[in-house]
């Protein structure tokens, strides 16, 4: 009897820890926003987080306070959580970095076959373009 206990419990253990996590989610079919999508380069991945994690797209926007708004969708094509760090670098219309306590780097991770956002908004209206940076923190 403790045999036929311990066995079962056994393969319970097996069945658990085999399982991987996954994410359901559900979405409006029929989308009410609209997505200003941007042709983009301004996108730096290192490539340890490149072969496993991917760019969807880059959707900008103007609050109504007038500063760019940019949200970045990413993929983790894998299977297994990354951690990664990110950061938003901010440019004037001349092209000059602007400096800003907004652009410290964040930590963030992304489970096995997610979608996640990163976003962050221009420190002040002088900010016309940006950079985001992407750093493998495994």
């Amino acid at each position: 009897m403790k045999y036929l206990v311990v066995c079962a419990a056994g393969a319970l253990a097996l069945a658990v820890t085999g399982c991987g996590t996954t994410v359901n989610s559900v979405e409006n079919a029929q989308k009410e926003g609209q997505r200003n999508m941007v042709a983009d380069q301004r996108v730096i991945t290192d490539s340890g987080l490149g072969r496993h994690v991917s760019i969807v797209g880059v959707n900008t926007a103007m609050t109504p306070g007038g500063l760019l708004s940019v949200q970045v969708e990413l993929e983790n094509r894998s299977r297994s959580q990354h951690h990664f760090t990110y950061q938003f670098e901010w440019f004037d219309a001349n092209g000059m970095q602007v400096a800003s306590i907004i652009s410290a780097t964040t930590p963030a991770q992304i489970e096995g076959k997610e979608d996640k956002f990163v976003s962050s908004i221009a420190p002040n209206p002088a900010c016309k373009d940006f950079r985001l940076k992407l750093i493998d923190a495994d």
